[in-house]
């Protein structure tokens, strides 16, 4: 759903898939995320899960 949100609104983005790269899960845990997905931005605080109250803000 997230990344669906994204594509809809033309937000770029680069995934970064657990199941493909594993070591993304693991840098993941090490910020303490428990869930995915993960959307960091350098602007905002992460958002964790589908959260389009939150996505909305990166939404030119």
């Amino acid at each position: 759903m997230t990344k669906r949100y994204l594509k809809e609104h033309n937000v770029p983005f680069e995934e970064r898939n657990i199941n493909q790269q594993p070591q993304y899960l693991d840098a993941l845990k090490q910020q303490g995320f428990q869930s995915v997905p993960v959307v960091m931005n350098t602007t905002m605080d992460p958002i964790v899960g589908f959260r389009p109250d939150s996505l909305k803000e990166l939404v030119d």
